[in-house]
C-alpha cells in the first residue's frame, strides 16, 4: 500500500478543508481568512486568499459540479464564493443567527446548504431568485445547544446534526420549489420541514462531534466525546431502530468520520490518527490503526514493555530522551476527515486536515 502524502502547509490550525471534484483546488480555512492552494506537480501552491470574514473561519466546502464555495465564520455569516475569470466574487447569505456559525456543507443537490451555529438553531439556505440573494430557514425544534456538525442524507432532503447536548438528530429540510419530493425511505415518508425523524442519545451524554449517513442513507453514525462511536439503522417512521450498536474504545475521542463503505467507517480526532471500524447491523468493531508503523498503546503488554524501556535508558543516561515528536504522520489533533476519491460509491482515498497545519491524503 502506498504511504500517505504529506502536505504541510503552514504552521497553524486548519479549522476545515475541501477539495474541488477534479481535486486540483485545496481550500483550507485559516483563522478568518480561506487559502487556495492549487496543485502543481506533487505538491500544493497557494493561489489566491478568500477575505470576507473578520472572525475564524470554522467551515468550508467546494460544491463539485459548481465550483461554488461555501464558507461561515464565528462572525455569525456565510458567504457564497462564485467563481468568475476574474476570481471568486463573495454573496452574503442571509443567516439571521445571533451566535457563531460553527459548520457548513453543501447539500448533493447544491441548490441549498446547511449552516450549524450556536444559536441553537440550523439555518437552512437557498437562492431566491426574484431578490437575487441566498435566504434560510431555520431548523429550530428540539436543538437545544450548540450545532458542532450536519451531514446530508444522500436524497439532499434529510439532514443529520450533532450538537453538545449529547443528540444526533435527523431532520427533513423539505423546501418547496427548491427541493423535488424524496422517495420514501426508512426516515419517513411525508417530510415536510422540520420533521425529526430521528433522535438518538449518546449514552454517558458526551458532546457529539461529527455526523454522517451510510453510502444508502439506511444508516447513520456519530462520533461523541467518550471516544465512541454509535450506529444506528432504522426501521421505519416512528418505530424503535433495528440495531443501535455503540462501540467504546480506549483511545481518545474522535473529531470527525466518514463511510467508506457500507460496512466501513473510517474516523480519526484527538489520537493524531486515523481508524478503521467494520461491521454491519449485527455488530461493529474496531479493525486498527491506517498507519503502518506499530503503535505503541494499542495492546496493553506493548505499553507495559515501551514504559520499562523507557525506565532503563533514563537510569542509563540520567535522562529520557527528549519525544516530542509524534510517531504518527499527523503531529496534533485531526479535526476533519473527507472523501478523496470514490470508485463504484466506495471511497478509496481520504483526506485529513488538523491542528498541526497539515493536509494529508491517505489511501484505504
Amino acid at each position: 500500500m502506498p504511504g500517505p502524502e504529506v502536505h504541510h502547509l503552514f504552521h497553524r490550525p486548519i479549522a476545515d478543508h475541501s477539495f474541488s471534484a477534479d481535486r486540483k483546488i485545496l481550500a483550507v480555512a485559516k483563522d478568518s481568512a480561506v487559502e487556495l492552494y492549487g496543485k502543481v506537480g506533487s505538491a500544493f501552491k497557494l493561489k489566491d486568499e478568500l477575505k470576507g470574514h473578520d472572525k475564524t473561519i470554522t467551515g468550508v466546502d467546494i460544491a463539485p459540479n459548481s465550483g461554488r464555495i461555501v464558507t461561515c465564520s464565528q462572525d455569525r455569516n456565510a458567504l457564497v464564493w462564485e467563481p468568475s475569470p476574474t476570481g471568486y466574487k463573495p454573496t452574503l447569505v442571509l443567516l439571521r443567527i445571533a451566535r457563531a456559525a460553527t459548520f457548513v456543507r453543501w447539500s448533493p443537490s447544491e441548490t441549498k446548504f446547511a449552516v450549524g451555529s450556536g444559536d441553537r438553531v440550523i439555518a437552512v439556505c437557498y437562492f431566491e431568485e426574484e431578490n437575487d440573494w441566498w435566504v434560510s430557514k431555520h431548523l429550530k425544534k428540539p436543538i437545544r445547544s450548540t450545532i458542532t456538525t450536519v451531514s446530508w442524507h444522500p436524497n439532499g432532503v434529510l439532514l443529520a446534526a450533532g450538537s453538545t447536548d449529547a443528540h444526533a438528530r435527523v431532520f427533513s429540510s423539505f423546501i418547496k420549489g427548491v427541493d423535488a419530493r424524496p422517495d420514501p425511505s426508512v426516515w419517513g415518508e411525508r417530510l415536510p420541514f422540520n420533521t425529526v425523524c430521528g433522535e438518538f442519545m449518546n449514552n454517558s451524554a458526551g458532546w457529539v462531534h461529527s455526523v454522517a449517513f451510510s453510502p444508502s442513507g439506511d444508516a447513520l453514525a456519530f462520533a461523541a466525546h467518550d471516544s465512541s462511536i454509535t450506529i444506528v439503522y432504522p426501521t421505519a417512521p416512528e418505530q424503535p431502530p433495528r440495531a443501535v450498536i455503540s462501540i467504546n474504545t480506549q483511545l481518545l475521542p474522535f473529531m470527525s468520520l466518514i463511510w467508506s463503505s457500507e460496512s466501513e467507517i473510517v474516523a480519526a480526532g484527538y489520537d493524531c490518527e486515523a481508524f478503521r471500524f467494520q461491521g454491519d447491523a449485527s455488530g461493529w468493531q474496531l479493525s486498527g490503526t491506517l498507519e503502518s508503523k506499530g503503535r505503541p498503546g494499542l495492546g496493553d503488554d506493548e505499553r507495559e514493555e515501551s514504559a520499562l524501556n523507557m525506565f532503563k535508558q533514563m537510569d542509563l543516561k540520567g535522562k529520557a530522551k527528549d519525544d516530542t515528536q509524534l510517531k504518527t504522520v499527523h503531529q496534533n489533533t485531526i479535526s476533519t476527515v473527507r472523501a478523496y476519491e470514490s470508485n463504484g460509491g466506495n471511497v478509496t482515498q481520504f483526506s485529513t486536515s488538523g491542528v498541526d497545519g497539515r493536509v494529508v491524503i491517505w489511501a484505504l
